[in-house]
């Protein structure tokens, strides 16, 4: 499964730095607008702890994290629904991507040009809002923060009740220090309104990657497509009575490991055979 998270935002509030941070891949992150015209991409691992511990309880030799695909995209402008900055060619890349992280510059510098000689985090929320609403392209978005901890941060809501901070869910990133980065690859997997499920053995532990809600012949499609059009059925236990038990042989005499068909909706943390 191939679902990917365009990085937006003005220029200059950090895109490249926090694309680099995330992939730590070499993009430019120059101090002028539209360096990074092309999108860059890159496959990130998903953090998750039960991973390593069932490759561990499994003497596993290779494991395998799920990966989320985030897309590095140029600096968007006021008026690029329109053509300005090269906007048009930018927002088809944003098309292109299911979901979007907006990034949002908090931080003061003056060694680095914004592009309204302001920080000004509402207006420059608006003004990309804006630009996508025009473009037509309305995806799930999740805010980061840039803070940069280094320096001052300019939170206008925290000064003036009356300003609401964000329209969606967000979170601070100090993508130079690496604040937050872990945080931000599980929120984006969640916005994505993906879930995982695994696979453990000898021969390797392997996170998965489902849709939330999909069913058992549809997450198995992940691995091959025998086993959405050849599905028979599924062993499944829960990662949680997996770890408990000590092994799947274990959890197999305990009862814990169930026959499940195929109308089976996965869940999060699901440890699937699938047979056909």
């Amino acid at each position: 499964m191939s679902l990917s998270i365009g990085i937006v935002g003005l220029p200059n509030v950090g895109k490249s730095t926090l694309f680099n941070a995330l992939t730590k891949k070499s993009v430019p992150a120059e101090n002028y607008p539209f360096c990074t015209i092309d999108p860059s991409v890159g496959i990130v691992p998903v953090p998750d702890v039960r991973l390593d511990k069932l490759s561990e309880m499994s003497h596993s030799k290779k494991t395998i994290p799920a990966v989320v695909e985030f897309v590095d995209i140029a600096g968007l402008v006021k008026g690029a629904s329109e053509g300005e900055g090269l906007g048009n060619k930018f927002l088809s890349h944003i098309r292109e991507v299911d979901a979007i992280i907006e990034v949002v510059r908090i931080f003061e510098d003056s060694n680095i040009i914004h592009v309204h000689e302001k920080v000004d985090p509402i207006f420059d929320i608006e003004i990309i809002n804006l630009e996508l609403e025009t473009a037509g392209i309305k995806k799930p978005t999740l805010y980061v923060l840039n803070i940069s901890e280094a320096l001052p941060k300019v939170r206008p809501w925290e000064l003036d009740s009356k300003v609401e901070p964000f329209p969606g869910p967000y979170i601070e990133v100090d993508p130079i220090f690496g604040t937050g980065l872990d945080q931000l690859i599980n929120k984006s997997y969640d916005l994505l309104n993906l879930i995982t499920f695994f696979t453990t053995g000898e021969k390797e532990s392997r996170a998965w990657t489902c849709k939330r809600d999909a069913t058992a012949p549809e997450a198995g499609k992940s691995i091959h497509t025998d086993f959405q059009e050849k599905f028979i059925r599924a062993e499944v236990v829960h990662y949680d009575k997996l770890i408990e038990a000590g092994s799947y042989a274990k959890a197999r005499e305990k009862g814990w490991v169930r026959t499940e068909g195929k109308e089976y909706v996965v869940q999060d943390g699901d440890v699937i055979e699938f047979l056909i």
